[in-house]
């Protein structure tokens, strides 16, 4: 049995593509990198931190599986923490105002401003790599946005996250390339791209709202 149909698989990718192109802390270590040593070294920077997400997604599935076949109640938890997440991060997104990410802007700003630094790719992934192993939001998110994706019949559940989780991933690396390429196009035209992310904000954050309640309405998957 298909462990997600074609409908959910397109929002699932759309959602991810959306996601990606969202400014956070994984988008300004690509743009700082690239800005500072090169389109390279932002590439190798995006590889990084998708080879962080892989660890997080293979030891969410050693759980998911079990926890999507627990009793009523441990589903409920999770089904209401994973919930009350997506909606959190939706309304922070619609409620952000430009120049909100001051912190980001100003890292930004200094990596224009160094001269031009080489450091080492295999320091730029181990970087990107291990600031996704480390944060356990990277985690949650996996735990609370994945599982609403799968097919409420699919035999392996696990493997089902797995499988979408790669997916997730794969998905990304397009988009974190593409954060490279344009890092010295965005250094030039700062207020078009601080424009462009407020409403790109919005979007996303009326997006994981309405994530968040189908999931607080989902049942209990059947085992």
């Amino acid at each position: 049995m298909s462990f997600i149909d074609a409908h959910q698989l397109v929002m699932f990718i759309a959602a991810g593509w959306l996601l990606n192109l969202t400014p956070g802390p994984d988008v300004l270590y690509i743009v700082t990198n690239a800005l500072k040593s090169g389109t390279r070294a932002g590439i190798v920077a995006g590889l990084g931190i998708t080879a962080g997400c892989f660890v997080h997604i293979f030891a969410a599935a050693v759980g998911v599986g079990a926890l999507l076949a627990a009793s009523a109640t441990a589903f409920t938890v999770l089904k209401w923490i994973g919930a009350a997440y997506l909606m959190w991060m939706g309304v922070r997104m619609l409620l952000s105002k430009p120049g909100a990410d001051g912190g980001n802007s100003a890292a930004l700003a200094a990596a224009q401003a160094a001269p031009a630094q080489h450091t080492p790719l295999r320091k730029v992934f181990l970087g990107g790599f291990w600031t996704n192993v480390l944060n356990p939001k990277v985690a949650i998110f996996f735990l609370a946005f994945v599982p609403q994706f799968i097919a409420p019949g699919a035999d392996n559940k696990a493997l089902a996250f797995v499988l979408l989780g790669v997916l997730f991933n794969l998905n990304a690396v397009p988009v974190n390339v593409g954060w490279a390429l344009a890092a010295s196009w965005m250094a030039r035209r700062a207020g078009v791209i601080q424009r462009g992310m407020y409403w790109l904000d919005r979007v996303a954050g009326a997006m994981f709202i309405g994530f968040g309640l189908k999931l607080a309405f989902t049942d209990q998957p059947s085992a």
